[in-house]
């Protein structure tokens, strides 16, 4: 391979700005320079050739362990964890994945920091140190991290598909690694897994099986410049790329019917293929293609039909797990009760549609529309953040030549149809694989999964007996998609006469309030309106809320059939409930955008409950609540922590209790009801003028509010409802204890909550501050030192303008009585860590919090996430960035002191904490002595949280009348 630059041809999206250049250093490491000028952070990531496949037998999870302990520290920067420190610091992130072929390392940093942090990440792959004392504590890590899967039906399931598979390919493997796969077996075998692991890295981390982006803000001889300083050291053994062939099932793993139980609640089927990998076809896209058919879900579709039966709540098909050797088409449909007594009929339904695709054969038309629609949207998509830009790269470089990097298997434009007949001769009764997943099978299996002990039973299905159930399953109109009208033809930008920089308040009245703001950043044909309805009777009881939670996913369900084809074309809409009432949003191409927008609105107005949809979606919504007591335990703990903290919310247990009782004739009854009072908060945004948006507000409140009969009427002034937060009492520590939801789960929680103040500028950047400086030395103490947990975070916490900070921890090493004790030790011994803070490093704190404030939205939809959080808060400060910054500028180190002896430190005379410990079953015992323990002076514990809320006073909310004035 030559050294140097390529001038290889890049093809890169019409919209894109960005300059791109190929180079390959002298050791053959690979590299895509990316200038971005107008960037606000830097990025890079380096993807390297070898993952989870590669691990040696017997040590499963090595390659993955490997990724963790690059982490540490380096023979140039050997102190512990000063890598991410220096990140943190200078408003980065960074972390890594390791996949079955590839492991992946990224971050991004302010753009002032860039140089020492790539000069920091390309040692991991230069000269690591990994102390024997960090490979202990690091293994800890990775077996609280498979800890915290071991419930997951989405790890179960996937484990379990491979375990059905050949044992001698590397497919069939356990791939994250556990204490007994790193440290138990190993040592029983006289290995030592930190010279096991040493000698993986040599043996595998070569610089030519390494592709590395680099983003920044320098012209491309600059970064080139730079790469080169940097990355040449990594040494070339010129290892051969690994490559694993054959297949992962043989013929005694196809035409098998798998029964399994989930954790979970519902019913699923997974019929899986194994098939050629569309990676040796991605310009013919064959898998996209039958994709976009079998998983379609306009009339006719499979799903359609599924669904008029009342058989399937969902389903989606397309290419799973793949490699260069091989790959799995999969159709996933999410059942219903009835859909589960009738599966065989399903699965003859399923292969009815296939049987359909061979008897049309591959339509021209179709590859066509699916070809047109994938190059309009590569060619506007969104810019995304720099870190999520290079790990999207990086990943493609070992896979497609140069000029596909950037667009990947995006672009199918070649049509051939017998690449696409190939792969549809492959979904044949003959090759399948199914998987059934449902509760009801419990007690009924023979089998269990060895590394996360999924039950199951396998059973032969013969190609007569699939057949069969073609032939008696029902005989239904299943038919091809037709042409989609939903693809925008016109993609002209509006020429926004006004500068306007902010959201303006354009119309008012006492139906609705509309805030506006035309796209001058983006310059891309896509608009985003959003649609608050503020209904009083939509939340003043547990039966109103689930009410308005089934009226919200019947709406989506009716409409399903009609935006379906609008959601393919790349617009996108949502409806769901909110703490008063529901809320609408629709984004995308603005050219057909109204269509959709007026279509939701009119089945608004003319809604009709149907019996059967109801009885579908309330199965659906009974489960979604039962399955909230396997959230993972700090789910669980910030779930309490919101509960004791927001006034009006009530608990999910309550509205469990009510649903079985609800009927469709309730929700006939409720929805006249919950639309006779309301209120419409607008945000209309992106390439629209301000005469269209007026239009859009007017025809909709003619639509609910005008006519001989309306729908609607408006708030009367004591309506208006607000977000109002507990007031925690000042030099109080409070405490809830409660036992984990799930007895199988073993992990307990903690969320250590520290409330400081009502939004307020200088208030906002201390706390900001503070929260940066800390938040990487509470993750060294608690995670790397003291291996509390995978999970442990430090975060802001902002409750409708009431801000704070949190400590966020999952253990299953120690209960949360313990750690707790362990946050507050954390902050006595962080008191003096702050007050040796030099000049240099405040300074340079301020610096790096500065360039995150300034760092500007990357697309619409981050824009107006950015400013809908302001109108839905009701604090409005839509130049709060530039108002921080300012204040930011005048901080001073001793201001900072102040603000943690006032509010933070322990013992300080204004702190207001709230501990909220979930105790998992590892810590039972724990609970009854915890919560029965006299409490500490000044600590009062929670017996039952809304005797307490009602006893607390509330912050006054920012959302007053009409939504405007102060309470």
């Amino acid at each position: 391979m030559a050294v140097g630059r390529s001038d290889v041809e890049i093809v890169k999206p019409r919209s894109d700005k960005r300059d791109y250049r190929r180079i390959v250093l002298k050791n053959s490491l690979e590299v895509l320079l990316i200038s971005d000028p107008d960037t606000d952070k830097c990025a890079a990531s380096m993807d390297v050739s070898v993952g989870s496949f590669c691990d040696p037998a017997g040590l499963e999870g090595l390659a993955h362990f490997l990724e963790h302990m690059l982490f540490y520290a380096s023979e140039k920067y050997p102190v512990e964890d000063s890598y991410s420190k220096f990140i943190t610091e200078h408003g980065g992130s960074t972390n890594a994945f390791t996949a079955s072929e590839h492991t992946n390392y990224y971050f991004d940093v302010n753009v002032d920091s860039f140089e020492d942090a790539l000069d920091r990440f390309a040692q991991f792959f230069i000269k690591p140190l990994m102390s024997a004392d960090a490979t202990t504590r690091e293994i800890k890590a990775v077996d609280s991290e498979n800890q915290k899967n071991l419930l997951s039906d989405a790890w179960r399931m996937n484990q379990l598909q491979k375990h059905i598979s050949e044992e001698s390919h590397p497919y069939h493997k356990f791939s994250t690694g556990n204490w007994d796969t790193l440290e138990v077996r190993p040592r029983q075998k006289g290995l030592d897994t930190r010279n096991e692991l040493i000698e993986f890295y040599k043996e595998n981390y070569s610089s030519n099986l390494m592709h590395l982006v680099v983003y920044s803000k320098e012209n491309l001889d600059k970064i080139h410049l730079l790469v080169e300083d940097k990355f040449q050291e990594i040494r070339n053994i010129d290892k051969s790329c690994s490559r694993f062939p054959g297949q992962p099932c043989s013929s005694e793993h196809l035409q098998i019917l798998v029964k399994t139980v989930p954790i979970k609640q519902g019913h699923k089927l997974r019929v899986i293929w194994p098939v050629p990998p569309e990676i040796r076809h991605y310009k013919e896209g064959p898998c996209r293609y039958l994709g976009h058919l079998i998983g379609h879900e306009g009339e006719g579709s499979l799903f359609h039909v599924l669904k008029i039966l009342g058989w399937a709540t969902s389903l989606s098909a397309g290419e799973g797990e793949w490699s260069w050797e091989f790959s799995f088409f999969k159709v996933v449909i999410d059942l219903t009760d009835a859909g589960h007594e009738h599966v065989q009929d399903i699965i003859g339904l399923v292969f009815k549609y296939i049987s359909l695709l061979q008897q049309s054969g591959v339509c021209k038309w179709i590859f066509d529309e699916l070809s047109a629609l994938c190059e309009t949207k590569f060619h506007y998509q969104d810019k995304i953040s720099p870190i999520d830009y290079v790990v999207s790269v990086s990943s493609n470089m070992e896979i497609y030549p140069p000029e596909d990097w950037i667009v990947g298997s995006s672009l199918p434009c070649k049509f051939n149809p017998g690449t696409i007949q190939m792969v549809l001769d492959k979904l044949s009764p003959d090759n399948v694989r199914i998987f059934w997943e449902s509760k009801s099978f419990e007690g009924s299996t023979d089998m269990v999964e060895p590394w996360y002990g999924t039950a199951y039973s396998m059973n032969r299905i013969s190609v007569s007996t699939i057949q069969g159930w073609m032939s008696s399953s029902p005989d239904e109109n299943l038919h091809l998609t037709v042409p989609n009208v939903f693809i925008p033809t016109d993609l002209s930008l509006k020429i926004s006469e006004e500068k306007i920089k902010l959201p303006i308040l354009l119309r008012k009245s006492s139906y609705s309030s509309l805030w506006f703001k035309p796209d001058t950043v983006f310059s891309t044909p896509k608009a985003y309106v959003r649609i608050d309805f503020s209904c009083p009777h939509a939340s003043n009881s547990s039966e109103a809320e689930v009410l308005t939670d089934i009226f919200t996913r019947l709406l989506m369900d009716y409409l399903n059939e009609f935006a379906y084809y609008a959601q393919v074309a790349g617009l996108y809409y949502s409806v769901h409930h909110t703490n008063t009432g529901f809320q609408v949003t629709v984004v995308g191409y603005n050219h057909k955008l109204r269509i959709l927008l007026e279509k939701v609105i009119e089945k608004i107005a003319t809604f009709e409950v149907r019996p059967e949809r109801f009885a579908v979606i309330k199965e659906v919504v009974m489960k979604d609540y039962q399955n909230l007591k396997f959230q993972q335990p700090y789910q669980q703990a910030m779930y309490y922590c919101s509960l004791i903290l927001q006034d009006n919310t009530r608990p999910w247990t309550e509205q469990l209790e009510v649903l079985p009782s609800i009927k469709g004739e309730d929700l006939t009854k409720f929805l006249p009801l919950m639309l006779s009072r309301t209120f419409l908060e607008f945000y209309i945004a992106g390439n629209v003028e301000s005469v269209e948006a007026e239009s859009i507000v007017e025809h909709i409140e003619n639509t609910l509010f005008q006519g001989p009969q309306p729908i609607s009427q408006p708030l009367y002034p004591s309506q208006h409802l607000t977000n109002r937060v507990v007031k925690l009492g000042t030099g109080l520590s409070h405490f809830y204890c409660a036992e984990g939801l799930n007895p199988c789960d073993e992990n307990s929680a903690l969320v250590h909550y520290i409330q400081v103040h009502q939004d307020d500028v200088v208030m906002n950047v201390k706390l900001q501050l503070f929260a940066l400086i800390a938040k990487q030395p509470a993750f060294h103490q608690l995670r790397s030192l003291e291996q509390l947990g995978y999970i442990t975070v430090l975060m802001q916490r902002n409750d409708y303008g009431i801000r704070g900070l949190q400590f966020i921890i999952q253990s299953t090493v120690k209960g949360p009585g313990h750690i707790d004790l362990r946050v507050e030790e954390f902050l006595k011994m962080f008191e003096s860590k702050l007050s040796q803070v030099t000049n240099e490093e405040f300074k340079s704190n301020v610096n790096a919090l500065i360039d995150m404030k300034l760092e500007k939205h990357k697309n619409l939809r981050e824009e107006c996430a950015f400013y809908w959080r302001e109108i839905s808060d009701g604090t409005l400060k839509f130049d709060r960035r530039e108002t921080e910054v300012a204040a930011l500028r005048q901080l001073t180190q001793e201001e900072l002191l102040d603000f943690f002896n006032e509010y933070v430190k322990i013992g300080a005379a204004r702190k207001k904490t709230l501990s909220v410990r979930v105790y998992g079953s590892l810590h039972a015992s724990e609970y009854p002595t915890d919560k029965n323990q006299p409490a500490r002076p000044s600590s009062t514990q929670i017996e039952d949280i809304f005797c307490f809320r009602r006893s607390q006073p509330l912050y006054g909310s920012f959302k007053g009348a009409y939504g405007r004035g102060k309470l």
